[in-house]
């Protein structure tokens, strides 16, 4: 059934030479779409230094095409092995890398690819060690994204308690241990938001500085893991990762991220299926709608911290620069995040004020302390159910004429099922014409990604 007999055996028996712990057999692999198909596949360790030395367990599927099709590659994590979710890795423990994504004949060889693999796991070790629950965990996680991937899971059921975090009322888990993840925890924990928060540290070796000190201060209630059951039962779920990869346009860049979340939003979904996903990662827009897509969340809770921060600035700047208290209580910024982001003012009549506020704001970058205290605003808003209006990207297909599948910063009510209700906008003509150039550039872009 393989089309290039000949060049995939001469393939193999190079593989075989440098890696003789290797061994081949034909089984059936099942295609996201469900489609089935008998495949060669071949599995065994390869050699890694990290510190100490390790085998890391990989199998790959030799598609029927090869070798000008690249293969589809696994990690075969043992009992007492985690998977650590990072840009090459997702938590099923399919792998992905420049050398597949370029895969190229005759340039590119399963040798080659082996030995970038390598390399790729000596700068981010793919694997670490469980104790004998986490491990049941971590089981338990595989097969059930097994499931969704192959669409057999009902994603609505009721996710299981787990028994470390009964006690815990109001949870909050924020994926990523960046500058930004720490500003979230910091932020989440002066407001007093949660009874818990939940830091997934998804980093490496060096990179963890910020939670090691985090661990050295012991700020209260708030607990580091890299274990995703960790995050189980939490009311929101923050995602700050992004990706640090080599990319080279900014498609790319983007692409990396779909890859990295492609790992985390199934894990976080499966452990907290009533939760509030809160996106802020960037670009903001596109990688709520990735989130969205990914989780099979309804779309009210799935949100991204959009304009929050520039509509709270903003609101700011009319009443306490300007003196105009009255305009700022029904003023937004609303569209995307960036250059062509607008102000929408309740009264037209107004607008001169609303651009001066604008010009007071701009240059005024959103660092990553700034962004952490927005996050702790909307997650103030979810916990609490304060019912209080914010700019945050929600699904905007049905707004000012908006027929594709974006997400836009539009003035929203939250509460503990993420969006109640949308504010509805003033027929303002400019803003209007901006959302709906913002969201075909958008749609326009998320139609080149692969999910």
């Amino acid at each position: 059934q393989y089309k290039f007999r000949d060049l995939t055996i001469e393939e193999l028996k190079n593989v075989s030479k440098t890696y003789p712990n290797f061994t081949f057999s034909m089984n059936t692999y099942t295609f996201k779409d469900g489609s089935q198909k008998d495949l060669l596949n071949f599995s065994g360790t390869v050699p890694v230094k990290y510190g100490n030395s390790y085998n890391i367990p990989i199998c790959l599927w030799i598609l029927d095409s090869h070798p000008f099709a690249p293969p589809i590659c696994f990690l075969k994590p043992t009992a007492n092995m985690g998977i650590a979710v990072g840009k090459h890795v997702d938590a099923r423990g399919r792998i992905y890398l420049p050398y597949l994504q370029n895969w190229s004949h005759p340039k590119s060889t399963l040798t080659g690819l082996i030995k970038e693999m390598i390399a790729k796991f000596e700068e981010e070790l793919p694997l670490y060690s469980l104790s004998s629950s986490d491990a049941a965990r971590q089981s338990e996680l595989l097969s059930y994204i097994a499931k969704i991937t192959e669409g057999e899971t009902d994603m609505k059921s009721k996710s299981k308690t787990r028994g470390r975090n009964e006690e815990c009322f109001n949870k909050i888990t924020i994926v990523g241990a960046g500058d930004l993840g720490i500003a979230c925890v910091l932020a989440v924990a002066a407001k007093d938001v949660a009874d818990k928060v939940v830091l997934l540290d998804l980093s490496e070796g060096a990179a963890r500085g910020g939670t090691m000190d985090l661990e050295i201060f012991a700020v209260p209630n708030v607990e580091i893991s890299k274990d995703f059951s960790a995050s189980a039962d939490s009311k929101v779920v923050v995602l700050t990762v992004n990706s640090l990869g080599n990319a080279q346009t900014y498609l790319d860049v983007i692409q990396s991220n779909v890859d990295l979340f492609r790992g985390i939003i199934p894990a976080v979904s499966h452990y907290s299926q009533n939760a509030v996903l809160l996106v802020a990662s960037h670009p903001v827009e596109v990688m709520t709608f990735v989130s969205w897509k990914l989780s099979s969340f309804p779309k009210s809770r799935v949100i991204g911290v959009g304009a929050n921060l520039d509509s709270e600035r903003f609101q700011y700047t009319l009443t306490n620069l300007l003196k105009a208290e009255v305009l700022a209580k029904d003023a937004w910024v609303v569209g995307e995040q960036g250059e062509d982001k607008g102000a929408m003012a309740a009264h037209n009549s107004r607008e001169k004020v609303a651009n001066r506020a604008m010009e007071v704001l701009k240059g005024k970058g959103q660092r990553s302390w700034s962004v952490g205290l927005s996050v702790a605003d909307l997650a103030d808003s979810i916990v609490k159910d304060k019912r209080k209006v914010h700019s945050v990207s929600t699904l905007a297909k049905g707004c000012c004429n908006i027929n594709s599948e974006v997400f836009l910063s539009l003035p929203c009510v939250l509460g503990t099922s993420g969006v109640i209700e949308m504010v509805r906008l003033e027929e303002d003509p400019l803003v209007q014409e901006k959302l709906q150039s913002s969201a075909g550039s958008i749609h326009d872009l998320q139609q080149q990604l692969k999910l």
